[in-house]
C-alpha cells in the first residue's frame, strides 16, 4: 500500500478504538517508522510503504489501538526542550510540569545551588534543572529502580551531571540539606483514579496515586521538608487542578507563606514557599533530638 493508503486505514483503526487524535498519531507513529518528517512523508503520500515497514507499523498500531500511550510506543518525549527517552513502568514527563521547572530555575538564582527532586521519574525535571542552572549541584531521588535506571540513561545521553539515589522521600539524604527541593508527586484521588483516561492507567500506579484525597505525598513532604532545606530555601510542588487551596495550607503550617502558578491551560499547577526562620529552627531541633 502506498503512504497514503496506508495512513487512512491506520486512522480508520484507532478512531474504531476510541483514540483521541486518530489521525496525528497515525502519521506520528508512521513517520517514526520511515524516519521522516510528517509534512515530508504525506508530500510523498503516493510512495509504497515497504513490507518490513509496515510490519512495524502494524505492530506500533496494535499497542496504540488498545490504547497504550504514544509516548510508550515511540519510546521518546519532549520536555523543556529536551527529548527524553521514556516506557512503561514511569511516568510521563507533560507540559503542565515544565511551569515547575521554569520557576523553580528562576529562583535558583536567589537561593543557592543544592537542588533535591523527589519521585524524579524519568529525570525529566532533574535534569533540565541541571543544565539549564549549569551551577546546580542536583540530587534526585525515587523508589523505583526502573524509573532511576531510566533516569540515569537519560541523564548519560544528555550530559546532565546528576545524582541519583534510591530513596522513599528523604531516607536516603536524611543529613543533608538544599536550597531547593522540587517534585511532582503522585497526586491523584482514589475518586480520580476510576476516571483516568486508558492512556494514563498504563502509567504506574506508583507514580499516580496520592492516598484516598490525593495528598499524602504533600503532607509528608512538607511535614519533613524543614529539615532539610537551607535558611531561606524553597520548597516547590506540582499540584493537581484542585489542590492550590489544600496544599496552601499545608506550607503555611509547615514552610511559610505559599505562592500558587497557574498552568498555560488556566489551571493552577505549582504551589511554593520559602521556609521562615522559625522552620527553620524546629528542623534543627528537630535534627538535634534524632542524635
Amino acid at each position: 500500500m502506498t503512504i497514503r493508503q496506508t495512513l487512512a486505514a491506520a486512522a480508520r483503526r484507532l478512531e474504531a478504538a476510541g483514540v483521541p487524535d486518530a489521525q496525528y498519531d497515525a502519521q506520528a507513529m508512521l513517520a517514526h517508522v520511515l524516519g521522516e518528517d510528517m509534512l515530508g512523508m504525506r508530500i510523498d503520500g503516493g510512495r509504497e510503504v515497504s513490507a518490513e515497514a509496515f510490519a512495524r507499523y502494524e505492530a506500533m498500531l496494535s499497542r496504540r489501538a488498545v490504547r497504550e500511550p504514544m509516548q510508550y510506543i515511540l519510546g521518546e518525549t519532549s520536555f523543556m526542550g529536551l527529548d527524553f527517552r521514556v516506557g512503561p513502568g514511569v511516568l510521563i514527563p507533560r507540559q503542565d510540569t515544565e511551569i515547575l521547572c521554569e520557576e523553580a530555575l528562576r529562583r535558583l538564582g536567589i537561593t543557592g545551588e543544592r537542588v533535591l527532586d523527589i519521585g524524579t521519574g524519568s529525570g525529566a525535571l532533574a535534569i533540565a534543572i541541571a543544565l539549564f542552572a549549569v551551577t546546580a549541584q542536583v540530587t534526585a531521588v525515587d523508589v523505583s529502580d526502573q524509573a532511576l535506571d531510566l533516569a540515569q540513561q537519560n541523564a548519560q545521553r544528555l550530559g546532565a551531571n546528576v545524582r541519583f539515589l534510591k530513596s522513599d522521600c528523604f531516607d536516603a539524604v536524611a543529613q543533608e540539606r538544599f536550597d531547593m527541593i522540587v517534585s511532582n508527586p503522585p497526586y491523584i484521588s482514589g475518586e480520580e483514579m476510576k476516571t483516568l483516561m486508558p492512556e494514563v492507567r498504563m502509567e504506574p500506579e506508583l507514580a499516580l496515586y496520592g492516598g484516598e484525597d490525593g495528598l499524602a505525598f504533600y503532607r509528608r513532604i512538607t511535614r519533613e521538608a524543614g529539615r532539610h532545606l537551607t535558611p531561606g530555601g524553597w520548597l516547590l510542588f506540582e499540584i493537581g487542578w484542585q489542590q492550590k487551596d489544600a496544599v496552601e495550607a499545608l506550607m503555611r503550617e509547615h514552610i511559610g507563606e505559599p505562592f500558587a502558578l497557574r498552568d498555560y491551560g488556566g489551571n493552577w499547577r505549582v504551589v511554593g514557599a520559602q521556609l521562615r526562620a522559625d522552620e527553620g529552627a524546629r528542623g534543627e531541633d528537630a535534627r538535634a533530638g534524632e542524635t
